[in-house]
């Protein structure tokens, strides 16, 4: 069971950092002058999604 969290939580920082990829460039074409505070803003974002992922997979690894 924990490979199948780890695998699930993998797969869910994939699409949320897809997500915020997304919704950045979709920002960027509206703004364009807002660029850097778009682009600093996402990258925070998708650090805390990427570290939320390695920990359930650490964990979910651990209950397995």
């Amino acid at each position: 069971m924990g490979a199948i969290g780890a695998g699930l939580a993998a797969l869910s920082a994939g699409i949320g950092v897809g997500l915020i990829g997304s919704k950045a460039m979709e920002a960027i074409a509206r703004q364009p002058e807002a660029v850097g505070d778009i682009s600093r803003n996402m990258l925070i974002m998708a650090a805390l999604v990427e570290g939320a992922a390695l920990f359930a997979i650490v964990v979910g690894m651990l209950a397995g």
